[in-house]
């Protein structure tokens, strides 16, 4: 999917479905980050291993994450509810190969968990160790993460 397509398709609707102080430029701009580095919205399920959807969520850490934690449990439910999904970890983790809107609103969710405020537009290295803390990816790819951040800024600069 391009850059557009995902956040017509995906995000703003996941922005609907939650509170609006949950949308921002910088929410966008880290999903479009993070999504590039995931998976370059090509793959849905993660290659040789068990994430699910654009955002490459596991069952047992960023699904149950959002499912648990005070500040995204509620907002969670909501969503699910919405989805037709039960907020219950199997089965948000089966939908979020399929369901775009709803993986892009629990990636928004994880995002929001994170007491720190949302990396500043341009801080590239900021929003790595955002996208570190948050994901815990198993093997990072730090070579990637500029020029896949700089084209998520670029993207969300025009628009």
């Amino acid at each position: 999917m391009t850059l557009d397509e995902i956040t017509q398709q995906a995000i703003e609707p996941a922005y609907a479905l939650l509170p609006t102080r949950m949308r921002s430029q910088e929410a966008t701009l880290m999903l479009l980050a993070i999504g590039l580095q995931e998976s370059r919205f090509l793959h849905r399920r993660q290659i040789g291993g068990p994430a699910r959807g654009y955002l490459q969520f596991e069952r047992d850490g960023g699904v149950r994450a959002v499912l648990r934690h005070p500040v995204t449990k509620i907002h969670a439910i909501t969503l699910c509810a919405a989805r037709g999904v039960r907020p219950v970890a199997a089965d948000v983790y089966a939908a979020l190969e399929h369901d775009d809107v709803l993986a892009a609103g629990f990636a928004r969710l994880l995002l929001y968990s994170d007491p720190a405020p949302l990396p500043a537009l341009g801080d590239e290295a900021g929003a790595w160790a955002y996208y570190l803390r948050n994901w815990r990816p198993g093997k990072p790819h730090p070579q990637t993460w500029p020029k896949l951040y700089q084209n998520a800024l670029s993207f969300v600069l025009r628009r």
